[in-house]
C-alpha cells in the first residue's frame, strides 16, 4: 500500500470515528427524550386516573414511570460517556462529559420533583 493510500485510509477511519461520536450524541438525546416521555406517561396516568380510589394507586403507578425515567437518564449518561472515552475526536467537537452530566442531572431533578408533586396533588 502506498503512502497516499495509507493516508486516505487513515482519514476515512478518522471520519468514521467522528461520525460515531456524533451518533453517540444523537443516541444520548434520544434516550433523554425517552426518559421525558416516561415522565409524560406518569403525568398522563395521574390525570386520567385522578378520581380512582384508593388515590395512592395511580400515584404509585405514576411513580414507577418516574423511576423508569431516572434509570433511563443515568443509563444514557453512563453509556454515552463510556463510548466517548473509547473514541478519539478528529474534526468533530463532541459534547463535553460535563454537559452530559448537567443535562442528566437537571432532567433527573425535574423528574423527581414531578414525582413529588404528583404525590401532593
Amino acid at each position: 500500500m502506498s503512502d497516499h493510500e495509507q493516508e486516505m485510509a487513515e482519514e476515512r477511519t478518522d471520519w468514521a470515528e467522528d461520525r460515531t461520536m456524533l451518533a453517540n450524541e444523537r443516541t444520548f438525546g434520544g434516550w433523554m427524550r425517552t426518559g421525558m416521555a416516561s415522565v409524560g406517561v406518569a403525568l398522563g396516568l395521574k390525570a386520567v386516573f385522578a378520581s380512582f380510589e384508593p388515590t395512592w394507586v395511580p400515584r404509585l403507578v405514576a411513580s414507577v414511570f418516574i423511576v423508569v425515567a431516572l434509570l433511563i437518564f443515568w443509563a444514557a449518561r453512563k453509556n454515552a460517556l463510556k463510548m466517548m472515552h473509547r473514541l478519539d475526536s478528529h474534526v468533530a467537537e463532541p459534547a463535553s462529559t460535563l454537559r452530559m452530566t448537567i443535562i442528566t442531572s437537571v432532567l433527573s431533578v425535574g423528574a423527581a420533583a414531578t414525582g413529588l408533586i404528583l404525590w401532593f396533588l
